[in-house]
């Protein structure tokens, strides 16, 4: 049910999902959903676990084998190709809130941090400053590919040059702390 779900997010776009619409698109009533969800929060919190966790399995797996700016490279490119491929499911992530350190959200949401902290590990960041890198490649990233699949990006020039730029620029800023 929640993969069926996340599947129409990236359809028709999170903020149009419903139970509604996914009932109708699995072939039930919207109250046999109720069997397996406990609702509109509770089906956008399950797919925001599952979001996270496959962006994790994305990013995780681009990185391994890789330090410094092959790692962040690959991470970039791992992280914009799952936002692109899966936009409705990756927004689901957005401003949910886990309500404790055990729930599969936090859990989920550590495993991408995990994968960006293990890039982190090619560049010499204090401790101190981790969580301000690790906040700084998640705007640039987000940002970038959120835009990138909005259609946010209307002039001529390729957008994919502007996205290995920005991998140099993030590589060069990360080098110099």
């Amino acid at each position: 049910m929640i993969a069926a779900g996340a599947a129409l997010a990236d359809e028709v776009g999170f903020a149009n999902l419903t139970m509604g619409l996914l009932a109708e698109r699995v072939g039930v009533r919207t109250p046999s959903l109720y069997k397996h969800v406990g609702g509109q929060d509770d089906l956008n919190r399950r797919i925001a676990v599952l979001a996270l966790n496959e962006a994790a399995d994305a990013v995780g797996g681009a990185v391994q084998g890789y330090a410094g700016r092959d790692a962040l490279a690959a991470a970039a490119r791992a992280f914009r190709a799952f936002v692109l491929e899966h936009p409705g499911r990756y927004a689901a992530t957005i401003g949910q809130v886990p309500p404790g350190p055990d729930d599969p959200l936090a859990a989920a949401g550590q495993r991408l941090l995990g994968a960006f902290t293990a890039v982190l590990r090619g560049y010499d960041i204090e401790d101190r400053d981790a969580d301000h890198a690790l906040r700084l490649l998640r705007s640039l990233f987000h940002g970038f590919a959120t835009l990138q699949a909005s259609n946010g990006f209307q002039w001529s020039t390729d957008v994919d040059d502007s996205f290995e730029w920005l991998i140099a620029f993030a590589d060069r800023g990360l080098r110099t702390l």
